[in-house]
């Protein structure tokens, strides 16, 4: 190709990258145009948190999920410094600490609780429908995962999984974290129609691939037996 014919060609769009972001390449790429964006600019710092939570669950190796979480941190926390009143600079760094917190340990766990938590509280104080109740999802899996001495509780973490699937009762994934939830409570058949809701709800073009991931785990944990048919 020409340099004239080179230059012709548009900028990569990141939003369509991030859209692609099965491939780990492309998630790889719209991160690295959103790094590359001035320091001030919003929208860059709180996708480039998103993608970098995407990245932190997805790479192959241990220290690059740690890297980019770290890295999603940093931009959603500037996201923050940025705009206080917009909601997903708090949202994306609960996301991304939380990954940490699950992923590493119970240092992490010990040392982002708190930060989780009041993030979360912020995001429902701003606009508790944004995303679809993303955030009465998210502290429902703090609830969820941290040990009831510290502030855990299952029948905060049902109640917030459900106010979230008031806003989209097709979530896979508040679906999901409530069936694992009663699975643990020995409802199964509660958890089996759940599961079930999951393996039939539409894939949402925004989500496609979360949706993909939640579908192919309802339908392993169906196929296992833990949940017995009505």
């Amino acid at each position: 190709m020409t340099p004239a014919a080179r230059a012709q060609v548009p900028p990569q769009n990141p939003d369509q990258l991030f859209a692609e972001r099965e491939d780990l390449s492309h998630a790889e790429a719209a991160a690295a145009i959103w790094r590359s964006r001035p320091e001030k600019d919003l929208d860059a710092a709180w996708k480039l948190a998103r993608v970098e939570y995407w990245i932190g669950g997805h790479a192959p190796q241990e220290s690059q999920r740690r890297l980019a979480l770290e890295r999603g941190i940093d931009a959603a926390t500037r996201a923050v410094g940025l705009d206080p009143k917009r909601p997903e600079g708090y949202f994306w760094r609960a996301g991304c600490m939380g990954a940490l917190a699950e992923a590493f340990g119970i240092t992490q766990g010990l040392k982002y609780r708190g930060k989780i938590k009041s993030d979360l509280e912020t995001v429902l104080k701003i606009d508790p429908a944004w995303q679809e109740g993303s955030a009465d999802r998210a502290l429902g899996r703090w609830y969820a995962k941290v040990p009831g001495l510290f502030g855990g509780s299952d029948k905060e973490a049902e109640a917030h999984y459900r106010a979230s699937l008031k806003y989209n009762p097709n979530s896979t994934a508040s679906l999901f974290f409530l069936a694992e939830l009663l699975i643990d409570h020995k409802r199964q058949p509660e958890a089996r129609v759940l599961l079930q809701k999951i393996v039939d709800a539409p894939i949402d073009p925004d989500w496609a691939p979360e949706d993909r991931e939640f579908k192919s785990k309802a339908r392993a944990l169906l196929a296992t037996g833990l949940v017995k048919s009505l």
